[in-house]
Parts: C-alpha cells; sequence; structure tokens
C-alpha cells in the first residue's frame, strides 16, 4: 500500500536529496582542486606584493583547504545551478522551462562576474587600505597565509553569490512567490541584513570593508526588484486592464456571458 506524502513533506525530501546532490559534487571537485592548492594560493596573494608567512604548524594546510574548496564550489556551479533549476521547475509554465540553458549560462556568468569584480576592484582596495594604514605608521606588513587566504575567500564567496541575488528574486517573482512590492516594501529590511551580512562575514567588521560589501548587496537587490518588475509574472487582468481579484465588477452580477 502506498503512502501520500503531504506536499510539504515532498518539498522537503526534494531539498533534501539535491542538496546532497550538491555537497557530493563539491566534495569531487575539492579533491581535485586540492592538488592545485599551490598555484591557488599564489594566485591569490597577487595584490600583496611580499611573502605570505605561516605561524602555526596547520596554517598551510587550512590555507590550502580553503581554496580548495572555493574552486571546487566554482567547479560545481553547473551542478549547483542545475539543482536549484529542477527545484523550481515544477513551478514553472511550459514555455518558462524553455529558458533553462539561458539561465544557466546567466547565472554563472553571474557568479564569475561577482568574483572578477571582487578580485579586481574590491580585494585590491581593501588590502591596499589596510596595508598602507599600517605602513604610515612605521609598521612592516608580514601577513599569515591563513589570514589571508580567509580573507579573500570570504569576499570571494560572498561577492559570487551576491550577484546571483538579482536572477533569484527575478525568478522567484516570476513563479509567484515573491512580487515587485513585496521586494520594495522590505527594502529597508534588505538594507539592514545587508548591514549584517556584511558585519558579520568581514573578518575586521570595520566601516570601511562593511560599506564595501554592504553598497553592492543594496545596489543588487535594487537590481533584483527592477528584474522582478520587467520580468516577473503579471497579475491577470479584467477586460478593461484592471487587476483581477477574483471577484465580479459592481454592476456584472446576474448578467450572462454571451
Amino acid at each position: 500500500m502506498s503512502v501520500i506524502l503531504p506536499p510539504l513533506a515532498v518539498h522537503l525530501a526534494s531539498i533534501k536529496r539535491r542538496l546532497l546532490v550538491i555537497a557530493t559534487t563539491v566534495a569531487a571537485a575539492f579533491v581535485l582542486t586540492f592538488a592545485y592548492a599551490a598555484e591557488l594560493i599564489e594566485w591569490f596573494k597577487r595584490p600583496f606584493p611580499d611573502e605570505l608567512i605561516f605561524y602555526g604548524p596547520t596554517e598551510a594546510l587550512f590555507a590550502s583547504i580553503k581554496v580548495s574548496v572555493l574552486a571546487g564550489i566554482v567547479l560545481s556551479l553547473p551542478v549547483i545551478l542545475y539543482q536549484f533549476w529542477k527545484f523550481i521547475e515544477p513551478a514553472l509554465l511550459p514555455r518558462e522551462q524553455r529558458w533553462a540553458i539561458p539561465l544557466f549560462c546567466l547565472a554563472a556568468g553571474f557568479f564569475a562576474l561577482g568574483l572578477v569584480f571582487c578580485n579586481l576592484v574590491i580585494l585590491p582596495l581593501v588590502i591596499q587600505f589596510f596595508v598602507s594604514f599600517g605602513m604610515d605608521r612605521a609598521l612592516m606588513p608580514q601577513l599569515s597565509v591563513g589570514t589571508y587566504v580567509d580573507f579573500n575567500v570570504k569576499f570571494l564567496l560572498i561577492f559570487g553569490f551576491a550577484f546571483e541575488l538579482p536572477m533569484v528574486l527575478t525568478l522567484l517573482s516570476r513563479v509567484g512567490f515573491v512580487s515587485p512590492e513585496l521586494l520594495s516594501q522590505y527594502r529597508k529590511h534588505a538594507v539592514m541584513a545587508a548591514l549584517i551580512v556584511s558585519a558579520v562575514v568581514t573578518p575586521d567588521a570595520t566601516l570601511f570593508t562593511m560599506l564595501l560589501m554592504a553598497v553592492p548587496l543594496i545596489v543588487l537587490y535594487e537590481v533584483g526588484i527592477l528584474g522582478a518588475r520587467l520580468f516577473g509574472r503579471r497579475k491577470p487582468t479584467d477586460e478593461q486592464g484592471l487587476p483581477f481579484n477574483g471577484k465580479m465588477p459592481a454592476g456584472t452580477a446576474g448578467q450572462r456571458v454571451r
């Protein structure tokens, strides 16, 4: 005798299964990228001209693990996006499901754009600011590889996933989970959330680094609202073009549709 699960249990089971697939893929990609940890760390240290050092016996190992995890997430991005798409696919119309491949490419492009923007703009500014701040006070910079890699990985991951925010909000609006009006209504909450996230994830939580992370998050949220307005699901309208709320207009009760 088959057991019919409630809709919530089905959704939870689907989320659990897809998260398991994502975790397995990221773990396999991590094993592959760990072999190139030295080259990844060398690429990370480009904004800092001096050599990196390590203080503890395990610091270099954990730094290699962190950069390998980041590289593993980047390599696993197609699988991550595919699992997200398959989760929301049942809520889409058949004509909307044909946008899968373009959305994959767009999401990967947004993530790559976030990494490039962070690596070329944000990280050099942050590192130069703090290094110059110390050197102006007759202090010589000597950064440990663990601290430096942790600093970079946090910024890169946050900006990579943050640049997915406009597309995620647009998709959620398209399937009817949110509306542009709802997103606009919670704009103040989004600003507060961006400030809190920036304070939590930045290694030093100074005002400078908080603003460098919070301001792009707020701008991306606004871009998401614009995308929801342009591509979100439209409310059904009556013959006069007015929003239809399920009630018959006044004066039409008792009239037959010919």
